[in-house]
């Protein structure tokens, strides 16, 4: 579905990321780890041509998306919806207007100027919160709500985007260890129940093992690890984000809600 091509990118005399080459099957839910300046932001930045490569190219199904220019680009950036760790909410707006911005581009221009909803749109994007359980919050003020809420209207307004690829930039460094489950069981049952593929920069190696099905170790730019959690053994985890001694430095979290099997959308 997805792949990179000897991607580099350069800030300066400093090499954020190397000659990095990786493929992502669709369906797949992979976490990127590493320790922070990794280059790990830079690589789903550079994906959703957020930012520029240097060098290398990004690849999905055929089509180079480095090359992608204005209408194109857009198109694209509606396909990989991006989740950040701040949210990047409107605080003033209400939750459901929030949502509703995932529906730009689906939209023509004249009536996004003038923020002109259809009915369609409005009950797409009230479903996506009845999904994450945040359907009653939808007339509130995005500023008003908890951290854990406000992710999850984020990753609402990503669903509405009607994605092929989600990518996740530390979507809970910022969440106690309650909301970081929720966020996460949100993550995995769009990748399950909608067979989106998603990307998700994590600094927890724990809640990496315990959600994604593929891990993608990165250091000091480069691609040092990839294989399924359980070939990450505790030494090449502990060479991974510079440790010594036996212990990893996450706190466990627990399973997910449900088996992935299990996991159903009403």
């Amino acid at each position: 579905m997805l792949s990179l091509e000897l991607v580099t990118k350069r800030f300066g005399a400093k090499t954020a990321v190397k000659d990095v080459t990786l493929g992502f099957s669709a369906g797949s839910f992979v976490g990127i780890i590493g320790r922070s300046g990794a280059g790990k932001s830079t690589l789903l930045r550079m994906i959703n041509r957020l930012t520029e490569p240097t060098s290398g190219r990004v690849l999905c199904k055929g089509m180079d998306v480095t090359r992608l220019r204005g209408q194109a680009l857009r198109d694209w950036r509606s396909d990989c919806a991006m989740i950040f760790q701040h949210f990047n909410l409107v605080g003033r707006l209400d939750v459901l207007t929030n949502v509703l911005m995932g529906r730009l581009n689906k939209m023509p221009s004249s009536r996004a100027l003038l923020g002109g909803w259809g009915r369609d749109d409005k009950a797409i994007a009230l479903s996506a919160l009845e999904q994450f359980d945040i359907a009653n919050l939808a007339a509130q003020r995005a500023e008003s709500l908890s951290g854990g809420q406000q992710q999850r209207v984020a990753i609402a307004r990503a669903l509405v985007q009607e994605p092929r690829l989600i990518l996740a930039d530390e979507p809970i460094a910022s969440l106690d260890p309650r909301n970081t489950k929720v966020v996460m069981d949100a993550l995995l049952r769009i990748n399950k129940h909608f067979g989106i593929t998603v990307i998700c920069n994590l600094h927890s190696l724990d809640i990496a093992r315990s959600y994604c099905d593929r891990l993608v170790g990165m250091a000091a730019g480069s691609v040092v690890f990839d294989g399924v959690p359980v070939a990450l053994s505790d030494g090449g985890a502990r060479e991974l984000y510079g440790l010594e001694g036996s212990g990893v430095i996450d706190t466990p979290v627990a399973a997910p809600l449900l088996p992935a099997g299990e996991l159903a959308v009403a």
